[in-house]
């Protein structure tokens, strides 16, 4: 049987049809079974930016905590996103670095959530310690002198940094609260019996975002102390 071009274009247009559902199928899009987690990423890790302190990213973090303490009947308190990252798939799924209160210890936890919010989905996949312990010891920097970076996320550097903000706020005088937004550099140097950390701070004060360069010493009793603080750095 010979097609004319009408009947030849409709098979065309069905082929490419089926083609299509096939793709969005091996997406992940036509797979809404919480059992059937396969997907094919469709882009790398990407930064959240301009996202990390909104409400939204918040409401992911707090949600991944809530999640984790019903599977492992746990009572860890949320406190805040230090990190976001997203990564496109059959929705997105974020990479998260925060912070949550464990029997009164602030730790650090990295955890992954999918969020398909067109049928309002969410997924808790991943949760755990960002460290076991902290990431270096007064050992490990006196090894080599002189300051080392840090990393940003450890414990002691968040401390630090939250110290460093509620000085500046102090000091400021300001009747506007000041809230840390990011450490964008950390370093250490062991001095005898004490820790310098030397952080560049990203704030926030009202809609303004400004920059600080701190030095904060933590002394083996476990106290901090603002050795200096100045503003607008780069």
């Amino acid at each position: 049987m010979k097609l004319n071009n009408k009947d030849t274009n409709l098979v065309v247009s069905w082929i490419i049809a089926v083609a299509l559902l096939c793709a969005f199928c091996e997406l992940g899009f036509c797979r809404e079974d919480d059992r059937l987690i396969k997907m094919k990423t469709l882009g790398g890790v990407h930064d959240c930016k301009g996202m990390k302190n909104s409400a939204e990213m918040e409401s992911i973090g707090r949600f991944a905590v809530q999640e984790y303490n019903k599977k492992q009947n746990a009572l860890l308190e949320f406190g805040r996103v230090v990190k976001a990252k997203e990564q496109v798939v059959a929705g997105k799924i974020y990479h998260l670095t925060l912070e949550a209160t464990d029997a009164g210890k602030r730790k650090i936890y990295e955890a992954k959530v999918w969020v398909k919010p067109w049928i309002n989905f969410k997924q808790l996949q991943e949760f755990k310690h960002a460290h076991d312990g902290p990431s270096f010891t007064s050992a490990d920097l006196g090894v080599k002198r002189g300051w080392q970076k840090v990393p940003t996320f450890d414990q002691v550097i968040q401390r630090a940094a939250l110290h460093a903000v509620k000085t500046i706020q102090q000091r400021s005088n300001s009747l506007l609260p000041y809230q840390l937004l990011d450490i964008l550099l950390a370093e250490a140097e062991v001095i005898e019996d004490s820790t310098k950390f030397s952080m560049l701070l990203k704030v926030l004060r009202e809609s303004k975002e400004e920059k600080f360069k701190v030095i904060v010493t933590k002394y083996i009793e476990g106290k901090f102390y603002v050795n200096q603080m100045e503003q607008g750095h780069s």
